[in-house]
């Protein structure tokens, strides 16, 4: 038996956390500290220690419904906390609140109908060769769940969200590391989960918070953590999934690090529509002052009469739409100088310049335009243009023919989206749509016609993921199916029946869904 690591050791004094109002960069509010090792390490310990406690269906699903109905009795405080911290605005945050709600509501359903646990008995056969004997599969927790805060969803993909929905329901308990973008509502949505938990007498630690850039570091490395689930960017990701498989015992690790979310407009597309896809596009690529994971950062749109009609309209369009604060000083100063970087590569134009806006605190949209020709090329200058850039801007690739376009789309890494705008005619199998879509899909984890990929709804089929750098693992962290990334299957063989978990019984007292001898059952 190998020794248990040891947590490491950290400084005794800890930083303030302060709550920040993003459109004037002022301090509001001093939150907490910033955890140390030690508290990080009583974090896990409370959440190890609440495991037997979530070993009930009926239990986890009602704390789900709890849980939301606590966010929804506290709205008006949530969405004033989050907006003064994240200046996203009040209408959007409302919206996102309600999505946070019904994505608990979803996993409890999910909890209570039970497919997830993926039960399969295979009944004993002699005949068959080799000899099968009695099998009897299912999936069980993984155990502690380190939950990383995005930024940019500060109820969605935070506290709450879809990372710490799918891993409740999964039966493991989180600690959460709060995002330094809205730690006041973090501190706010934790209580509310809390509070929940408290009305099923589940102990307080089954959802755990910390702050502080070591307490994330501390948390991936933790003995007692099983496997962690991350938004944000590629850097601070690889690093915390270097760390995860670098453990002496190696752990899960499904992070989100970033995306250009490609789109393909061919050429009798935009002959049909191009006004309606430039405002489309403005529309998609602006909405949340671009900081959303799948705003469409690249298009590939044809040169001639049609695609300069596309460029126009993105144009006008962006002109209509005000500057826009980001959340925070850090990610307007980066989105600033990184415009400036790619808008000085050589044959990168600038119709609409993006950049700093009217006062310190804010930016404005725009868009770049570059040969697609010169951005396929390998030995070029332009490889800086195929790395996100989060704010509101995108990058526009004219290209003259089909393989000017398919030349580019092969050095595009990984994304979550790609999206394909076609013709009526394409759209209906004709002039090689099929085609097109075929060479996007091994782009991405999903695959737009004529749509935008903006809005990630929450539904059974959806799969928010992608290649590398996309996503760390060919899972999803939105939809019923993420409680998947929570679990492990275990099989047991020629088990006494009074022995067996109850799901695996053959009178299956729980009624479960399950797959008998290859058939389904429920």
């Amino acid at each position: 038996m190998s020794a248990t690591p040891a947590v490491p050791a950290s400084d005794p004094v800890s930083s303030p956390v302060w709550s920040i109002d993003p459109r004037t960069g002022e301090q509001r509010e001093q939150v907490g500290v910033e955890a140390t090792a030690e508290v990080v390490d009583a974090a896990v310990r409370a959440a190890h220690a609440a495991r037997g406690v979530l070993a009930d269906r009926a239990v986890r699903a009602a704390f789900l419904r709890s849980a939301a109905a606590q966010l929804e009795e506290g709205r008006d405080e949530f969405v004033a906390t989050a907006d003064a911290e994240t200046a996203l605005g009040a209408v959007r945050l409302n919206g996102e609140l309600t999505r946070t709600c019904y994505q608990l509501r979803s996993f409890a359903d999910t909890v209570d109908e039970g497919s997830f646990l993926d039960v399969i008995i295979s009944h004993p056969d002699a005949a068959a060769t080799p000899p099968v004997p009695d099998l009897r599969r299912y999936k069980i927790p993984l155990g502690v769940v380190a939950v990383y805060s995005a930024s940019n969803f500060p109820f969605a993909f935070s506290v709450a969200g879809g990372d710490t929905a799918s891993a409740l329901a999964a039966g493991c308990p989180v600690v959460v590391k709060a995002h330094p973008d809205h730690p006041a509502t973090s501190e706010l949505t934790a209580a509310a989960v809390r509070r929940a938990a408290a009305e099923h007498g589940l102990p307080a630690g089954v959802v755990g918070l910390v702050h502080g850039f070591d307490a994330g570091v501390a948390l991936v490395v933790h003995p007692l953590v099983a496997a962690a689930g991350f938004t944000g960017s590629v850097r601070g990701g690889r690093a915390l999934f270097d760390a995860a498989a670098a453990r002496p015992t190696p752990i899960p690790f499904h992070g989100e690090l970033g995306s250009l979310n490609p789109v393909w407009v061919t050429q009798a597309a935009a002959a049909e529509r191009a006004e309606e896809i430039g405002a489309g596009l403005a529309g998609s690529m602006t909405m949340g002052v671009g900081q959303f994971c799948v705003k469409p950062g690249l298009v590939l749109a044809p040169t001639g009469a049609a695609g300069d009609q596309l460029v126009k309209s993105l144009g006008g369009s962006l002109a209509d739409v005000g500057a826009g604060v980001m959340l925070d000083h850090r990610m307007r100063d980066n989105f600033v100088a990184g415009v400036a970087e790619r808008a000085s590569l050589p044959q990168v134009e600038a119709p609409v310049l993006p950049g700093p806006g009217p006062d310190a605190h804010t930016v404005g949209p725009g868009f770049l335009t570059v040969p697609a020709a010169e951005l396929a090329r390998e030995d070029g200058p332009h490889a800086l243009l195929l790395e996100e850039c989060f704010g509101p801007v995108t990058v526009v690739a004219r290209y003259g023919e089909v393989a000017e376009a398919e030349a580019l789309l092969a050095r595009l890494p990984g994304n979550l989206t790609a999206t394909l705008h076609v013709s009526a005619a394409e759209a209906s199998g004709a002039d090689g749509g099929s085609d097109l879509l075929a060479r996007l899909t091994p782009l991405a984890g999903r695959i737009l016609v004529n749509a935008w990929p903006t809005g990630v709804a929450v539904a059974p089929a959806q799969h928010h993921g992608g290649p590398y750098p996309a996503t760390t693992s060919t899972s999803t962290s939105v939809g019923s199916t993420a409680a998947e990334r929570w679990l492990r299957p275990v099989s047991y063989q020629s088990t006494p029946e009074a022995l067996l978990p109850p799901e695996l019984r053959e009178d299956n007292p729980l009624g479960l869904p399950r797959t008998v001898d290859g058939r389904r059952e429920g």
